[in-house]
């Protein structure tokens, strides 16, 4: 039995995954947000293959949009179930443990910069990421925020060069072009991680005088 997810890992190549979502086309942009939605549920689906043949399959922008659309839904969804999960008793209590209680301070308080630079990086635990923003009761704008411009930087790069493959072998000095686009991407995200921090000071200050 232990071969089966092995087999099915096995089949999934370039030339596969072109193969079926020109098989689908007519279905519109569904195949390819489906596939990249699928990556929150099976974390070995390779998320530098998927979404550079999305790029090569429906261009650059459309498959820019298909590819963020289904890996930010399928980030969120995972995210709100665990979020669901963890107002059960028995997660109450593990998460009341001393050490955990530490790392879900640690958690809370740096959550956007936690999500948004991981979520950058096309290799990781995605699911991990989502599980401990849902266990942690990171507010929904601020996980939607993080996680969609986090993916958003990482899904145009693989993207863009997805679908300019033979360019980028040819003219490695537009490697420069996306090294700019991330470095102006960490900027904003300063910006808006600070902007989250003032707001949930705020908040909690304001609870504070309520009580």
């Amino acid at each position: 039995m232990s071969l089966v997810p092995l087999d099915i890992m096995s089949y999934i190549t370039e030339e596969n995954i072109r193969y079926w979502l020109e098989q689908f086309r007519s279905l519109g942009p569904l195949p390819g947000i489906l596939l990249t939605f699928m990556k929150s549920f099976v974390p070995p689906l390779p998320t530098l293959l998927i979404v550079g043949v999305n790029g090569a399959v429906y261009g650059l922008w459309a498959g820019f949009i298909y590819s963020w659309i289904g890996m930010v839904l399928g980030c969120t969804v995972t995210f709100l179930i665990v979020r669901e999960i963890g107002k059960s008793a028995f997660v109450e209590r593990w998460a009341n443990k001393p050490r955990v209680q530490r790392s879900m301070v640690w958690i809370r308080r740096n959550a956007f910069s936690y999500v948004f630079l991981l979520s950058i990086f096309p290799v990781g635990p995605f699911v991990i990421i989502n599980v401990a923003a849902g266990i942690a009761r990171m507010r929904l704008l601020s996980f939607l925020l993080a996680v969609g411009c986090g993916k958003a930087i990482m899904i145009f790069c693989v993207t863009y060069i997805g679908s300019n493959v033979e360019q980028f072998l040819e003219h490695p000095i537009r490697w420069g072009g996306v090294l700019l686009f991330i470095a102006a991407s960490l900027w904003a995200s300063r910006k808006l991680e600070r902007h989250f921090t003032r707001s949930s000071s705020n908040s909690d200050g304001a609870k504070g005088e309520v009580v």
